[in-house]
């Protein structure tokens, strides 16, 4: 399905407060990753990951050009020149088709590409003075900080499509745990109301291991904070990596509430062309 970013009026997504000391944890986690991948083996490199049809070097290869467009798009966003790039963009198309151009790469290539992308988008990150400027992310134009935490949420998701088929035990940092939290319990919302979606709603999510509270105002925009929910609140809660793997579609989920609240969580699994 192809996206529909929104680039008018107010930003679709606000966070209130931002995430702290965001660029570290963000880079941090690229830094592990790049660290995981310099010590395999070419066997290992073509290992299945868990993203259908992909090997371990086909994530690498997608995160290197996701890692092109985020560092551009935060330069820009901070020149007050906001992209627009992603209307009509097909998440599940368009990654494919750039991904299979570059199969055949050795893979010492892949992984230089890929170090090279985190010290760019690295740096992009190092000259934010204001999180809260505009820049461009899948849902369209939003704050710089949330580009930067939509950026690591999918990066983590695809750490781990990688390191768990390769017998590996992914590393679970509580601040990006955290971060991912924030922004995936929002992405679906965000992404219905992307497309004129008018109906309102309230999402809380409650984690334990690491314990994390957010509160997803959901709408015509969608705002995430850590308050205090409404009585009325659809409910979600559980182990924090799993309800992450299920926010982020990598695990079996029923969704909370009743079939009327479902919308809540339909956002990304339509843009997937999948179903929750």
């Amino acid at each position: 399905m192809k996206i529909t970013p929104r680039y008018h009026g107010d930003p679709l997504v606000g966070i209130d407060p931002m995430v702290d000391d965001l660029a570290s944890i963000v880079t941090g986690q690229r830094a592990r990753l790049a660290a995981t991948l310099a010590a395999l083996d070419d066997e290992q490199w073509a290992t299945p990951s868990r993203c259908e049809g992909w090997s371990v070097q086909d994530v690498i290869i997608h995160l290197s050009s996701t890692n092109r467009f985020w560092a551009y798009s935060i330069e820009q966003g901070r020149a007050g020149m906001p992209t627009r790039f992603l209307l009509g963009f097909d998440p599940v198309e368009s990654p494919a088709q750039m991904v299979a151009a570059a199969r055949g790469t050795p893979p010492a290539d892949t992984l230089a590409e890929f170090v090279e992308g985190n010290r760019a988008f690295a740096d992009a990150l190092s000259a934010v003075d204001d999180w809260h400027v505009v820049a461009e992310a899948p849902p369209g134009h939003i704050a710089i900080g949330l580009v930067a935490i939509h950026a690591l949420w999918d990066s983590w998701v695809h750490e781990r499509d990688v390191v768990i088929p390769l017998g590996m035990e992914p590393v679970v940092d509580d601040s990006e745990i955290e971060a991912c939290l924030l922004y995936a319990s929002a992405l679906g919302p965000a992404f219905q109301a992307s497309v004129g979606n008018t109906r309102r709603g309230v999402l809380e999510v409650e984690t334990r291991d690491p314990h994390v509270h957010v509160v997803v105002e959901a709408g015509p925009v969608v705002t995430i904070h850590r308050g205090e929910a409404p009585a009325d609140a659809v409910r979600l809660e559980g182990d924090a990596v799993e309800v992450l793997e299920c926010l982020s579609m990598r695990a079996p989920f029923t969704p909370p509430g009743t079939a009327d609240d479902r919308w809540l969580f339909q956002g990304l699994a339509e843009v997937f062309d999948t179903q929750v």
